[in-house]
Parts: C-alpha cells; sequence; structure tokens
C-alpha cells in the first residue's frame, strides 16, 4: 500500500519537471526577456543595433568639420605694375642674387621670374606677384638700396640745370645726378645716363667748349674704342662706352663723360657742333 503512494508520487514530480522543461524551452523560443539568459544565451542589446522594440535604433549622422581657409596674402604689387616701389623691389633682387638685369621700375618678365624663384626657394606659392609674406621674407634679407642701387640701370631724374646752361647750345652734365641733358636756349632736348672718372682720374668741372668731334675716335693713351667722341677738355670728352653699358656704375672712366645709350649718343653726335658750350657741375 505504502509502496504504490510512493510510486505515485514519484510520477506526480516527474511530470512537473518535464512540464517546467518544456515551460524553459517556449520562454527561450519567444525571445523574451527571462531567466533563460543564465543558461547561456543573451539578450541584445541597443548596443548591437537593435532598440528594446527590436527595431533597428537611429545613429545619430557623423557631424562634418570643415577646415578654415587661409586667407591669401595680400598682394602688394604685380606684373604690369611701375613705379618707384617696383624699383626698389628689383634693387633688392638683385642684392639675393634674383635679377641681374638693372631696376627698370616696371615689373616686366624677368621681375616676375626673379620673384617665382625667390617663393619657391622659401617654400612661399610660386605666384610671381608680391604679397606681404613675400616681401616681408626679402626685407629681413636685403638692406635698403643706395640711390645708386635704385638707379644702376639708368632712369634717374636729371638735377636741376646749372644757370650757366640756361642760354645757348649746351651739354649741361651734373656730377650729383649723373646725367647729361642737352639744352638749347633753357630748353631741354636729350636727357641720358652718364659716368664720370674716378678718384684717381677725375672728370674737371667748368665750362668748356666741344672743341673736337671723331666718329670712330680710338684713345692713344690707352688704346680703347671712344666712339661719338665730343672733345671739351684736352684728353677728356663725352663719349660713347660699352663698358658703361655693361657694367653701369661698378665702374669709372679715365676722366672722360661715358654715355651708354648708342642709339642716344649717335643723335646727341649728330647735332652737336664744334663751339656748343659745355658745363660741368655739382
Amino acid at each position: 500500500m505504502r509502496s504504490a503512494v510512493v510510486r505515485r508520487s514519484v510520477a506526480v514530480v516527474g511530470a512537473l519537471v518535464l512540464a517546467g522543461g518544456c515551460t524553459a524551452q517556449a520562454v527561450e523560443g519567444t525571445g523574451s526577456p527571462s531567466s533563460g539568459a543564465s543558461a547561456g544565451t543573451t539578450s541584445p542589446s541597443p548596443s548591437d543595433g537593435e532598440g528594446t522594440d527590436g527595431k533597428a535604433s537611429a545613429t545619430p549622422a557623423p557631424t562634418s568639420t570643415s577646415t578654415p581657409t587661409a586667407t591669401p596674402a595680400e598682394v602688394l604689387l604685380a606684373p604690369g605694375d611701375k613705379g618707384g616701389q617696383v624699383r626698389e623691389l628689383q634693387a633688392r633682387l638683385r642684392q639675393v642674387a634674383w635679377l641681374f638685369d638693372g631696376p627698370t621700375g616696371t615689373y616686366g618678365d624677368s621681375t616676375t621670374v626673379a620673384v617665382k624663384g625667390f617663393q619657391g626657394k622659401r617654400g612661399l606659392p610660386r605666384t610671381g606677384r608680391t604679397d606681404t609674406v613675400t616681401w616681408q621674407r626679402l626685407l629681413g634679407m636685403t638692406h635698403e638700396p643706395t640711390k645708386w642701387e635704385l638707379y644702376a640701370s639708368g632712369g634717374q631724374p636729371a638735377a636741376q640745370p646749372d644757370p650757366r646752361c640756361m642760354t645757348g647750345r649746351v651739354l649741361c652734365i651734373s656730377k650729383n645726378s649723373r646725367t647729361l641733358v642737352w639744352m638749347v636756349d633753357g630748353k631741354r632736348l636729350m636727357t641720358v645716363d652718364v659716368r664720370f672718372g674716378s678718384q684717381y682720374t677725375p672728370t674737371r668741372e667748368g665750362v668748356f667748349q666741344v672743341n673736337f668731334k671723331s666718329r670712330h675716335h680710338v684713345s692713344t693713351i690707352y688704346h680703347t674704342p671712344m666712339p661719338y667722341a665730343m672733345f671739351f677738355s684736352g684728353g677728356q670728352a663725352v663719349h660713347y662706352s660699352s663698358d658703361f653699358a655693361a657694367r653701369g656704375y661698378t665702374g669709372a672712366s679715365h676722366g672722360c663723360v661715358n654715355v651708354r645709350d648708342e642709339g642716344k649718343i649717335a643723335s646727341l653726335f649728330a647735332q652737336v657742333r664744334n663751339g656748343d658750350k659745355v658745363v660741368v657741375y655739382w
């Protein structure tokens, strides 16, 4: 009797255990959160890309950050410009051996090429235009040009004529401005750059007159050509100098007044007559 009761109790407990296992299986299959997670299953989390309602969560779009654009440096001088500032730029470029032509005051092709070279050497944009950054770098590497660095290739303004030049036909020659002005009755007809003798062979100053002209003259002392020579004081003459044309004011004459513009002195030679006045002054 007792054993029959025991057998019935064991059967009831086994039925409950089996029922519990089916329930657990069913719970795991529904996907709902339950204690079944402890049996080796994990429920998805928002970090896995799923929300609690089983739908994909909205991920905020990444915010784009734009890089600030650098403001271009202000352009101070550019091709085609003319004037004193261009002349100073050219003189400074000559100091650092990026420009070999003498300053002209005109921002042309050779100046543009020189500026590009200077910029490229220093890692700056090779624009060929002189902006504030380029100019400051150049200022830091050069000194303020002297008057004759600015006018190494001529173009300097002529000095005020000496009072002795105001009457008649005169070759009015200023040592201060290094210019010769051809004047007739106080009117300026032509201006040319000139070069004088050194301290050891100075050009004489005073009032003279043209006493001899020689188109193809050769110096009897130095055996050098003196084309378009117009003698005014002993062996000193106004004449064309190829050395002056090539080297500018880095050289000097032996006392003569050198002219480097062959075209102008050819015209001057044709106009000047023996007996015309020559005034050399400071």
